[in-house]
């Protein structure tokens, strides 16, 4: 594919330049002349013809540039439709603005006649122009027309059949060595910066001495991933008939463009008895929902695939992430590596980033929440000399907070990143957005005594005792009380380490902060006169993506692209020409089973709602004036008996004695 694409660029780039300078031809010496007290002009407009194409609307294979102004063209991709951009600007059609071309006239247009035949040269300064010719692999003259040497001393002379195929094969052999070489030579040459592109995508220039010019793409806005491939033009040029000289040129140059992608995502770290291998694959767990207990840790993944970079023009100057945690989780510090891979199921790595690297910084917000992380200019320089396409992989870990702050049920935790980049055209930027949730739920238990109210049983509740196990994961469950109730901080191998729950005096126990998976309740003590429960209680919760649709994309002030009208979601399931796979997703809603039975949910469906009642134990034999009495006799009885016998046998025993 990369070598279709690099091959479909060397065509257009030779249309283009077939296209713009005339190819050598023969005429009477009285028709091929050229008017050298006028001067030229330059127009240029630029068309976003990748989604043009896409969208059918336009098909680059069937032009044809004449070198004059086409009003089809501009009606096709220039349009009525006008629409207003994230930095305040308007944008319409597939017009692109914020395109910066750079001009410079690199030789003299000379005639050439010998016996009679006329031909159009291009005269080059030796010394001025020796970074061209050299940069399209005609060093030293090479390939010049040598009849012409007598001409000039300093001069080489080419004709334009030659000049087009010399600048094709060079592009086609190394288009990037060639796109900066000639970069680098213009911008050394003190060349013309044309003004950006306006919102027609139109820019230009007039009153231009008559020659031969090289034209290079110096800047281009966020979405271009691509330039044109340096072009000449010829002012004048001969119209596409070839029995004119054209002095008013207008040419419709090429740019691909494209985005990068863009994805959060998150699990519980397997330390926490997360539901993964704990391994680096991207697929291990990672999920744009997952759920978790209080205290566990989370590790998120981003994911980027980076945009094209094919020359100096293309680089990316900003490429940064700006990180959002809900309240009810705070970001484990140092943690924070990123890693480059050459394909985008991050299987074949080539760098990673550790933060102490100088390649991109962390920054945190004063009240914790937020993080920015943006490639410095050493990672920057990096990415553009040798990541162009590859997948760039950030990962760190947050915790999540026990208390209040954290939402338990339906709406979970919402954690998203907001990635932005510019090129070098530094005022326009775009920004794409992707977020991932993190839930947890809980269990409200009301207890009850079987021949009591609430208030008759105020004093009762605090006597009572309960134990929690996640059995699917295997551990107790620790817990810290506040005045609402139990959140969990953690677990516990040994039961001896378990936390131990109580009702309070309305009879309610509250624990909040766990994930989906069952747990088995025991009650260990109850009131004195009650009988504990004869059996444990197995309570099963589960979450399923079930719940309402994620609106991270339309709820954003950014939107899904700060820019480019081009690219655009519609709301619903479809990502408009945005080269990544479809994001949208539902929130998970939390259901759950006591002992194997339906069980009520919360109002958020964010707590298992169960009652548990204790019943009176049987009664004993009453004790009072009905039933003392016996004991009492009974007492007695015993008591003089085993009186009489003692001194019974004390007498016995005295007399033995002294009859000795």
């Amino acid at each position: 594919m990369k070598n279709l694409k690099k091959l479909f660029a060397v065509l257009t780039a030779c249309l283009l330049l077939l296209a713009c300078v005339p190819a050598a031809f023969a005429a009477s010496v009285g028709v091929a002349t050229i008017d050298t007290s006028r001067t030229g002009s330059l127009t240029i407009y630029k068309y976003d013809m990748t989604n043009a194409a896409k969208d059918g609307t336009w098909d680059m294979g069937s032009y044809v540039s004449t070198g004059g102004f086409d009003q089809a063209v501009n009606d096709a991709l220039g349009g009525d439709t006008e629409s207003t951009l994230g930095n305040g600007g308007t944008s319409h059609g597939y017009a692109i603005s914020g395109v910066e071309f750079t001009c410079l006239k690199v030789a003299d247009i000379t005639t050439y006649s010998d016996g009679g035949e006329v031909l159009v040269l291009y005269g080059f300064d030796q010394a001025k122009g020796a970074g061209f010719l050299s940069a399209i692999g005609l060093e030293g003259g090479a390939g010049r027309f040598e009849k012409a040497d007598s001409l000039h001393a300093d001069h080489y002379y080419y004709t334009s059949d030659t000049l087009n195929s010399a600048l094709a094969a060079a592009y086609s052999a190394s288009p990037v060595a060639v796109k900066n070489g000639l970069e680098t030579y213009v911008a050394a040459q003190g060349g013309t910066a044309l003004p950006l592109t306006d919102a027609y995508g139109k820019t230009g220039a007039a009153e231009l001495p008559l020659g031969l010019y090289l034209l290079i793409e110096t800047k281009v806005p966020e979405m271009v991933t691509s330039t044109t491939a340096p072009f000449l033009v010829s002012l004048p040029m001969t119209d596409i008939d070839g029995d004119e000289w054209r002095y008013d040129v207008t040419v419709y140059p090429k740019n691909e463009t494209g985005i990068p992608t863009l994805e959060k995502t998150v699990r519980e770290a397997q330390s926490d008895t997360g539901k993964n291998e704990g391994t680096d694959s991207i697929l291990d767990g990672f999920a744009h929902n997952a759920t978790g207990s209080g205290g566990d840790e989370m590790e998120y993944q981003v994911l980027s695939t980076l945009p094209t970079i094919t020359s100096k023009a293309t680089a990316l100057t900003t490429y940064s992430f700006y990180d959002t945690l809900s309240e009810g989780l705070t970001y484990k510090g140092g943690g924070v590596k990123l890693e480059f891979f050459t394909d985008k199921g991050c299987t074949e790595k080539v760098a990673s980033w550790e933060r102490d690297s100088g390649k991109f910084t962390v920054a945190y917000s004063e009240d914790g929440r937020h993080m920015t992380i943006e490639l410095t200019q050493a990672g920057l320089d990096e990415v553009n000399s040798a990541y162009s396409g590859y997948t760039l992989r950030i990962t760190y870990a947050a915790v999540i907070n026990t208390g209040s702050s954290f939402r338990y049920g339906d709406m979970g935790n919402d954690n998203d990143v907001v990635l932005t980049w510019k090129r070098t055209s530094t005022e326009y930027y775009d920004t794409l957005v992707d977020d991932c949730h993190v839930y947890s739920f809980g269990i409200d238990l009301t207890k009850t005594f079987s021949n009591l109210d609430t208030e008759g049983a105020k004093e009762l509740f605090s006597k009572v005792k309960f134990k929690l196990r996640n059995e699917t994961d295997g551990f107790y469950v620790t817990a810290a009380q506040n005045e609402e109730g139990y959140y969990v901080t953690g677990h516990a191998a040994e039961e001896a380490q378990a936390t131990v729950f109580s009702p309070n005096e309305s009879g309610k126990l509250l624990v909040k902060g766990l994930e989906d998976d069952e747990y088995v309740l025991t009650e260990i003590e109850t009131a004195e006169g009650y009988t504990l429960l004869k059996d444990d209680i197995h309570i099963t919760i589960s979450a399923s993506p079930e719940g309402a649709a994620c609106d991270i994309y339309s709820g954003d002030v950014l939107g899904v692209l700060q820019n480019d009208p081009r690219y655009a979601y519609d709301g619903g399931l479809e990502l408009h020409n945005i080269p990544q796979k479809q994001l949208s997703h539902n929130h998970l809603t939390g259901t759950a089973t006591v002992d194997g039975s339906p069980a009520a949910m919360g109002e958020h469906n964010d707590v298992v709602t169960l009652t548990v009642v204790n019943t009176e134990g049987f009664d004993l034999p009453d004790t009072g004036d009905y039933g003392t009495w016996i004991f009492v006799l009974t007492g007695s009885i015993v008591l003089s008996g085993v009186t009489m016998a003692a001194f019974w046998l004390y007498r016995t025993g005295r007399k033995a004695w002294k009859a000795r």
